[in-house]
């Protein structure tokens, strides 16, 4: 395999290929394109007829790629299978920062219809020339321009034209889009090439092999503060007699082994971890309770999010509430939880010269370029970031440590490194989704309508990504010698879609409220960004709240929220969701076995700009807590796949369901306590649902909306509701564990 692929033909000036940051484009760009507004870095058409379509935003399992295509094939009137993507090759595409955010669809794709509708435009006026009409008069049909008053006349591709049209110039924003009703491939369920490749094929980064590569393994800290103090040349020299063992690097903490065979370079890990001596082993303070409520104890930097009418800033929500008005006065956990991505990081590395490159399962090439850079104190023109499948991880897991591992070790053994993480690696050193505490005091009027709303957030950070947190974000930099200074704290403001504050102000109209933000300062594990970020417990205590809110009013839960809402899409879509689950009708019976049923809802608007999803759930409860029917009625606007959105609602149900009954990570004074499956259960095949049904409105005039990562906060919602509503007591701490039940009925 070559370092990087040579690039496809395409007349462009070079000066202006690589000066993008440095243009002025049209303020009406969408901000992707205008952040790459150079329309070669977006499309390229071959000698051979086929289309190359570059992205910045890559294929993580989600099936974005064939909607990519689909996009693609409308706005450029090609066949569909003409069209070859190259998605996160940062020699070639755009830059558009992380794929993440559910914002492949709400800003990427947006950004790809008009770099398409630019490209054609430039091919359009050209082939008026070539066929002597005017612009207007030219019609364009599977790739094909003709003059639209003749029907045998002259005719000529995008290949005849493509010598021709110089894609090198900067978007003007000038071109338009096609309407919803011109698509022909949008808004089908069009088959996903991604997924034919991966059967019977070594289609995923784990399965990729360089010419004379040899396979790498890092030996970390047994805990986040320890150091290392002795690993002396007798032990080196040791290690190097291995069999199979090619080179060794030892830089400060920092400890990795090449090997020609991948057993060799696990036994060398495990010899050394037998000859190495570290300091510092018990790191993590011993603050720990069920309820996260340790939160609370640490420094933290405090905001206010959102006020409404005059709540007053010194007012917290442990305050006490007056008695003449129905209140709640609740606290809701989630614990630390893991990416658990059922396949390990892994990542590749070859230097030519002083040139990198790096082959990358990240959900961003080119952060991981600018990290590298930094790393390695070298240009970021000398580094190339190739983005190749693996296992889905829905946020920040191993695999940018992993790519920054490869290429130190690549360096050290002067040939190309694979860098496999164990399974050990993942559970204790991955970035890990944040622990946070909701605290809501809420009041009811005399009529049974919210009176007043107090909510607090305590989370640590969930940006530790490179690119998106100032300095040196990987391991390898913390662990090397010099280390790289500790990451200044930050956290997403609110405007940019939020971090612990994502989705803590509430949908519903209140006429006084007030949320803070507690940012706890002083670290604990290392966290950032998993699949939905603060959303996840937000939405969880807010609707979980709303139900409580309801009951002490004697509403029904949808009827209260709707007497609430003053969204007209949100109210469609709780409707509509009551309608296809029949929530109006009578309740199941308990079952002949003594398992009780309840029912619960969830609802939110992602972001509060992106899809809204509402989640019904039925549940069952024995000895367990089982999943018997879920519905879930989703608006994201515009569908470009209906497929891959159904996909996306229910892979993201099933996760959440398994965060919600399943997931938490146990640590301890002496550091992670996940080293296996048996230590971190996440949801198996037996326990899914009976039933999961999904239903999309039909929006085609509006623009498409992040859906990714929406259903995850109602559907923890949906679950300690119905849970709730079988057992009538309350648990607000995740996970929703038999035990935490029996806990609480022990309580009462």
């Amino acid at each position: 395999m070559n370092s990087a692929s040579q690039p496809a033909k395409t007349l462009h000036s070079d000066k202006a290929l690589h000066s993008d940051k440095a243009l002025h484009p049209d303020k009406a760009l969408n901000p992707d394109l205008a952040a790459n507004p150079i329309l070669a870095r977006w499309i390229s058409f071959e000698a051979d007829g086929s289309v190359t379509l570059n992205a910045g935003k890559v294929e993580l399992g989600q099936g974005i790629g064939i909607v990519q295509l689909q996009v693609a094939a409308d706005e450029l009137d090609v066949p569909l299978a003409s069209i070859r993507l190259r998605a996160g090759h940062t020699a070639h595409g755009p830059d558009q920062g992380y794929t993440s955010g559910s914002l492949s669809t709400q800003v990427g794709m947006a950004a790809l219809r008009q770099a398409c509708a630019e490209v054609r435009a430039l091919f359009v006026a050209q082939a008026a020339r070539v066929l002597g009409v005017s612009p207007e008069e030219v019609v364009v049909r599977e790739g094909i321009f003709a003059h639209s008053g003749s029907v045998s006349g002259a005719r000529v591709s995008y290949r005849d034209l493509r010598e021709s049209v110089d894609l090198g110039v900067p978007a003007t924003g000038q071109a338009t889009p096609k309407r919803s009703g011109q698509h022909t491939h949008t808004g089908l369920s069009a088959r996903r090439p991604d997924l034919e490749s991966k059967f019977g094929h070594a289609a995923f980064i784990h399965d990729l092999t360089l010419p004379g590569m040899v396979h790498g393994r890092v030996v970390r800290p047994p805990a986040y503060d320890a150091r290392l103090t002795s690993f002396d040349e007798a032990a080196r020299a040791t290690v190097r007699a291995l069999p199979g063992v090619c080179a060794l690097l030892v830089s400060g903490d920092y400890i990795g082994v090449c090997a020609e065979r991948e057993e060799q370079a696990i036994a060398a890990v495990a010899q050394i971890r037998r000859l190495t001596q570290w300091t510092g082993a018990r790191a993590l303070p011993d603050l720990r309770d069920d309820a996260q409520v340790w939160l609370t104890k640490l420094p933290a930097q405090v905001s206010l999010v959102s006020q409404t009418g005059n709540g007053d800033l010194a007012q917290p929500a442990t305050a006490s509430i007056s008695s003449n008005r129905r209140s709640v006065l609740a606290q809701y956990s989630r614990p630390y939880l893991s990416h658990a991505s059922i396949g390990p990081s892994c990542a590749l590395a070859s230097w030519d010269d002083q040139q990198l490159t790096v082959w990358t399962q990240g959900q961003g090439s080119f952060p991981l370029r600018r990290e590298l850079s930094l790393v390695f104190d070298i240009p970021i023109d000398d580094v190339t970031v190739i983005h190749a499948d693996g296992a889905g991880c829905y946020g920040h897991n191993g695999a940018d440590d992993a790519g920054v591992d490869a290429a130190m070790l690549a360096r050290a053994a002067g040939r190309p490194v694979r860098v496999q993480w164990s399974r050990e690696d993942e559970f204790s050193w991955s970035p890990h989704g944040p622990a946070m505490l909701v605290r809501i005091a809420a009041e009811l009027d005399d009529q049974g309508a919210i009176a007043s709303w107090n909510e607090d957030v305590w989370s640590h950070t969930h940006v530790q990504r490179p690119g998106m947190a100032q300095g040196i974000c990987s391991l390898a930099g913390a662990h090397r010698d010099p280390p790289a200074p500790p990451i200044p704290l930050s956290d997403f403001p609110l405007a940019r879609g939020g971090g612990g504050t994502r989705n803590a102000v509430p949908i519903y109209r209140l006429p006084q409220s007030q949320i803070n933000y507690h940012l706890v300062s002083q670290p604990v594990l290392r966290t950032s960004a998993l699949r939905a970020l603060g959303a996840f417990a937000n939405v969880f205590a807010i609707e979980s709240c709303l139900d409580e809110l309801a009951v002490l009013a004697g509403r029904d839960p949808v009827e209260f929220r709707l007497a609430h809402l003053d969204d007209p899409r949100g109210v469609h879509v709780l409707r509509e969701v009551a309608a296809v689950s029949g929530w109006s009708h009578p309740k199941a019976p308990p079952l002949r076995d003594g398992a009780l049923r309840g029912r619960g809802i969830g609802f939110a608007r992602y972001k509060g700009n992106g899809a809204y999803c509402a989640v019904v759930i039925e549940v069952e409860v024995t000895d367990r807590i089982a999943l018997d029917q879920i519905w879930a009625v989703v608006d994201a606007g515009e569908v470009l796949n209906p497929d891959g959105l159904v996909n996306q609602i229910e892979g993201g149900i099933l996760q959440a369901a398994s965060w919600t009954l399943k997931e938490s990570l146990p640590w301890s004074q002496d550091g992670i306590g996940a080293r296996t499956w048996d230590d971190y259960p996440i949801l198996r095949f037996d326990e899914t649902p009976r039933s999961l049904t999904v239903h999309c409105v039909h929006a085609p005039e509006d623009a498409p909306l992040g859906a990714g990562e929406c259903a995850a906060g109602p559907t923890a919602a949906a679950i300690a509701n119905a849970l709730a509503d079988a057992v009538g007591m309350r648990v607000r701490d995740l996970p929703l564990t038999p035990e935490r039940l029996a806990a609480a009925a022990n309580a009462q």
